[in-house]
Formats: structure tokens, sequence, C-alpha cells
């Protein structure tokens, strides 16, 4: 580990946010799976799909370590929630979950500009992108739950013909670990 790395709470912050990453992936593969008992296959869907971004997300983490030299942990989760009591729960429960992720993103972008480190300011510009996508997609779904007053067929058409399924390619995003090189 470089001495620099001491003083900089920038990489320690990254570090933990992977753990935060990893949880997440596994938070809405839980609720997916909530989802899919409940035979809401299209909810069920778009939540197995944002597991799998999640988990992009903390990779994409874990390579910027690696390509700064710097000291790289996967450890084990936070807390997962697997049981709601609706499905309007679990969609308010994720909600939440992205409003979490958005105040530590952005405090990891306020460590890295208040320590002067530029390549982690960088890096980090585009999650805050992602995270104001994140949380306004996750409320507008939320709301969309809310209108539909328990007509979740109505919300499930919603989602198959509004929300996105499957990961769009992003070419700005940051290399992920254990992607194939080019």
């Amino acid at each position: 580990m470089p001495d620099t790395e001491v003083a900089q709470p920038f990489p320690a912050l990254l570090r933990a946010q992977i753990r935060h990453g990893f949880t997440a992936a596994q938070q809405y593969l839980a609720a997916a799976v909530y989802l899919d008992s409940s035979r809401l296959p299209q909810l069920a869907k778009f939540c197995y799909g944002k597991s799998g971004e999640n988990r992009a997300h903390a990779l994409r983490m874990v390579q910027y370590l690696l390509d700064r030299d710097l000291d790289v942990r996967v450890e084990g989760l936070n807390e997962v929630r697997s049981t709601f009591e609706s499905p309007r729960a679990a969609v308010a429960f994720l909600l939440e979950s992205e409003r979490t992720i958005a105040t530590q993103i952005t405090e990891l972008a306020d460590a890295a500009r208040t320590s002067g480190d530029y390549l982690g300011e960088r890096f980090i510009q585009w999650f805050l992108k992602e995270q104001v996508e994140d949380v306004a997609g996750i409320t507008t779904l939320l709301t969309v739950v809310d209108r539909g007053a328990g007509d979740l067929f109505d919300v499930e058409d919603f989602v198959s013909r509004e929300l996105r399924t499957v990961p769009r390619a992003d070419v700005t995003a940051p290399k992920m670990a254990g992607a194939a090189k080019n």
C-alpha cells in the first residue's frame, strides 16, 4: 500500500462502498426472489437486472483500486432483507436503499475532492450520474405502484413497457474487474 493512501480517505471509503455495492446487488436479488414468488415476473425481472447492475458497479470499483495499485478487499455483506409486507413495501425499501447509496457516493466524491484526489474525483463522477438515474427510476416505480392502488397488473404492464430490465451498454462506464481486456 503506497504511503499516500494512508493520508487519503477516498480509497478507504471506496473499499467500504464495494461492500455496499455487493450488498445492494444481493438486496435487489432478495427483492427479485420475493417478487418472483409473488408472481410478479416483470417487477422481478427488473430487480434481477438491478442486482447485476449493482454487482457490476462494485466490480468497477474493484478494478479502479487494482488499476491504482491500491489495496483491494472483498469482504462480507451487510444485512439483506428478504421478506416484505407487500410489493409496494419492497419497492419503497429499494428506494430508501438507493437514496442511501446516493449519499454514500456523494460522500465519496466529497472525500476525493477534499483530499485533492483528482483521479478519484474523476472516477466517481460516473457513479454520481448513475445514482441520479437510479433514484429517479425507483421513485417513478414507487409512484406508479401507488397510483395503481393495488392493481399490480397495471404495474407489471408499466414495468414491461417503460423500464429497462436489461442494463444498457455504456461506453463511458469504467472497466469492470474480470471483464475481458481489449
